[in-house]
């Protein structure tokens, strides 16, 4: 158990560096919009290519900060029952959850992305808009988030056994405590 969570630390550790990634994203895409938005209405000049990156971006942002997110138990939870259980209570709820729910949500949502990832990356695709940009960059930002999601899922899992097994507490969990 002891080599698992240090493996979920190791992922628990590239989650938090994606996640700082991310926040830069936010400033990124907020100077771009901010920018089109004064070229557009000073200049009347705008591009396809400065909106498209915007939502290239705002992708960008959700997907890589969905392990970030779950990393730090700041994803949506309908919270009926899991805040009236004891800790062992919760670690099941999440033990079950991530193994039946999440991992195979994201490891699905992977494999049918990637086909079409790869066929963006190989023919080249482009925007159908003037002046707009690529596609594959986009599209790999699919799979590599939901990727991202399951590695941070699995992590979770081996927190939640070492919770279940008495070699972690909720409290020392990572994700629990911010």
């Amino acid at each position: 158990m002891n080599a698992l969570l240090a493996f979920a630390r190791l992922i628990d550790a590239l989650t938090e560096r994606i996640g700082r990634i991310a926040l830069w994203i936010v400033l990124a895409a907020t100077l771009i919009s901010a920018g089109n938005a004064l070229a557009r209405y000073t200049l009347g000049a705008s591009s396809n290519a400065w909106l498209e990156i915007q939502w290239y971006l705002f992708g960008a942002l959700f997907l890589l900060a969905a392990g970030y997110t779950l990393k730090h138990d700041a994803h949506v939870r309908i919270d009926v029952f899991y805040g009236r259980l004891g800790p062992r209570g919760r670690a099941w709820i999440d033990l079950f959850g991530g193994v039946l729910f999440l991992l195979p949500m994201a490891l699905l949502l992977v494999w049918l992305s990637w086909p079409m990832f790869y066929e963006a990356w190989t023919t080249h695709e482009l925007s159908p808009d003037a002046g707009g940009l690529v596609r594959w960059p986009v599209k790999l930002l699919l799979p590599a988030g939901f990727a991202l999601l399951a590695l941070q899922g699995l992590a979770e899992i081996i927190k939640r056994a070492g919770v279940l097994t008495g070699h972690l507490t909720m409290h020392e969990s990572p994700g629990e405590n911010g």
